[in-house]
């Protein structure tokens, strides 16, 4: 009889709970009371109850309406023979998962749907039945982690509208580092609404430390290309890589460069129609003018892309200012400047007051304070390191204010800045020519970055005309070490093929125009068949390659839509990640192996320096190549 009272107590103390426990399936046991003994039941028919270990196959609740009784009463009957017979039925849940989350909201719109095996729904439409028995003495609420449902009752969920809804879509917060507002100044203002600087958000995501300067070497180790703007497959970017940036943070300095194309066109059809070499074209003026109508306008519309970029996305400004290659675009927009004043149609204006002069140049000396210091300094930023064919851009803004003062009838200004540009072109050009081995950005292949070569003679050839008031001997060398280097890169155009196409492009066009203007002015002095057949011809190859600049420009933009891809250039990550060195295999390398990887490392260079790979083996391997003796 003590089992009976145990057997009774233990049953109810299972299905009270309103556990879900497994099927124990019928037990019976038949109690003689004749029986003197007491029989030890054997091991394998002992039952514990579900409730007799903590959270074992039970669901604890607290007045939840959620949580009902599921199972059937318990029927407990006694036989004739005095038997009892315990039945304990698993009920099979079907049920739809919700965040275990303490809000009551959520609780409102959940479902349970719960069945028996009989198919009597003891749930229905979350109402519970609340006459059955059960114990809801439990003190807080634990939520288990359920299966989604699957057939009819997903159904009937997704039908009821019971299913847990999303209020809206999650705002990527990972481009907040590269805002003006959301970085810095946020930061700040939750520091005055008591938030911690630290704290998390409310997503849970730690916020955006803030962005230091990066050091220069770190664009050297993670960009490759001639333009620094291929993100080397070891390294990682900040901004998500799987997804279309904000057009803002795609929209980069070098876009200055149409301007720089289309305005240096307008000046050149203003030589060829008021030029006397040149008469015999019979051109006016009307192109001159539709030409500086559309520089107008390009530039207005570029700078003011890019004025909206300096607001929302100043982070992006810094990191392009202090890329090596990009920072020389920075003089791109006020040499654009220049070049409207200087192409500007007689029928607007004949005569500029010199104030103008004046105002332009101010940024352009500013900026060549901070880039020819750097240059000077030997730091990080040195000529020597840094130096390549995009830094002529810094020193054109000389020639090219030269040039526009000297057209206003100024004297003193304007041969103080072809002073500055003549010496540090004459130092870049040295350090380009010779390749230095500490150059990490000179492409080791031709690029149309090269005519950039040709631009700072052209323009100074011109400018130094109109200083001395003749196209002169100091102005023929100019203008003659320009045409033999734009020469020597036209009989290598095959190797200008298969390089991808970028808005930079259009900044390596003017070089172009500068050499036909150039050799219209030379035409001016030495007239002959020579020098005016030599000036049509530059000036249509200008005109062409202008024209098709602006074709695939389109196509890119209006068929590709790849006109502005994400600017990876602009979003490397602070620290190089940690390389996985295979220390297995370092170990295990042969000294032969090693012989070998440095022969044809040195044989694929371009320097085909063969001996240097047959040089003292290293510590490491001479410790390998040691036999005991």
């Amino acid at each position: 009889m003590v089992f009976e009272h145990t057997a009774h107590r233990l049953l109810r103390g299972g299905l009270s709970a309103g556990g879900l426990g497994s099927t124990m399936g019928i037990i019976e046991y038949q109690a003689s009371t004749k029986q003197d003994s007491e029989e030890t039941l054997p091991s394998l028919i002992q039952v514990i109850s579900s409730n007799g270990i903590k959270g074992f196959d039970n669901v604890e609740a607290n007045n939840n309406p959620l949580v009902g009784l599921s199972a059937q009463d318990t029927e407990a009957a006694s036989s004739d023979d005095g038997s009892v017979v315990m039945s304990c039925e698993r009920m099979q849940s079907i049920s739809i998962s919700m965040p275990p989350s303490p809000m009551e909201a959520h609780l409102h719109n959940a479902k349970r749907v719960l069945f028996s095996d009989h198919g009597d729904t003891i749930i229905t439409n979350g109402n519970p039945d609340h006459s059955a028995p059960s114990n809801m003495d439990s003190k807080q609420t634990k939520f288990h982690s359920q299966p989604m449902p699957t057939g009819s009752a997903y159904r009937e969920a997704v039908n009821g509208g019971n299913l847990p809804k999303h209020s809206g879509v999650v705002k990527d917060k990972r481009y907040d580092s590269f805002k003006t507002w959301s970085g810095k100044l946020e930061r700040q203002l939750s520091n005055l609404r008591g938030k911690p600087r630290g704290a998390p958000s409310e997503d849970g995501t730690a916020p955006n430390a803030e962005i230091e300067t990066l050091p220069v070497d770190r664009y050297f180790d993670a960009l490759e290309g001639p333009e620094l703007d291929t993100l080397r497959a070891s390294e990682e970017i900040v901004l998500p890589d799987d997804k279309r940036w904000p057009f803002l943070l795609r929209y980069p300095i070098s876009s200055f460069g149409i301007c720089l194309g289309v305005s240096s066109q307008a000046i050149m059809w203003k030589t060829l129609a008021t030029s006397a070499s040149t008469n015999f074209l019979h051109i006016n003026l009307t192109s001159n003018l539709i030409l500086w109508c559309i520089s107008v306008t390009l530039v207005a519309v570029v700078s003011s892309i890019y004025l909206l970029k300096v607001i929302f996305y100043f982070e992006a400004i810094r990191r392009e200012y202090y890329h090596p290659i990009r920072v020389n675009f920075f003089f791109a927009p006020w040499i654009a400047l220049l070049f409207l004043a200087q192409g500007v149609p007689p029928s607007v204006a004949t005569n500029l007051h010199p104030a103008l002069w004046y105002i332009l140049m101010t940024p352009i000396f500013c900026l060549e304070l901070k880039i020819y210091g750097q240059w000077m300094s030997g730091g990080q930023r040195r000529l020597s390191k840094v130096a390549n064919p995009s830094n002529h851009l810094s020193i054109v803004g000389n020639f090219v204010g030269a040039l526009l003062g000297a057209s206003m009838g100024l004297k003193e200004g304007p041969l103080f800045f072809f002073a500055v540009g003549l010496a540090h072109y004459t130092v870049l050009f040295v350090t380009l020519y010779q390749r230095l081995p500490t150059n990490e950005t000179l492409p080791k292949e031709l690029h149309p970055v090269f005519f950039l070569f040709v631009a700072a003679p052209s323009v100074a050839s011109m400018a130094w005309a109109k200083i001395q008031g003749s196209f002169d001997y100091g102005s023929r060398i100019a203008y003659f070490i320009a045409l033999f280097l734009y020469f020597s890169l036209a009989v290598r155009v095959n190797f200008f093929r298969g390089f991808r196409f970028s808005l930079a492009w259009w900044a390596y066009t003017f070089p172009m125009t500068g050499a036909a203007i150039a050799t219209t002015s030379y035409a001016n002095e030495v007239t002959n068949v020579v020098t005016q057949a030599l000036s049509v011809i530059l000036s249509s190859i200008a005109t062409l390659t202008v024209m098709a600049l602006l074709v695939t420009t389109i196509l890119h933009a209006f068929v590709l839509h790849d006109l502005f891809p994400n600017d990876i250039a602009i979003a490397i990550s602070e620290r190089k990640p940690k390389p996985h060195r295979k220390w297995f295999h370092l170990r295990h390398v042969s000294s032969d192996t090693r012989d070998i990887e440095n022969y044809l490392k040195f044989a694929s260079s371009e320097s085909k320096d063969i001996e240097a790979s047959l040089g003292h083996p290293s510590s490491d391997t001479d410790r390998e190549c040691k036999l005991p003796l």
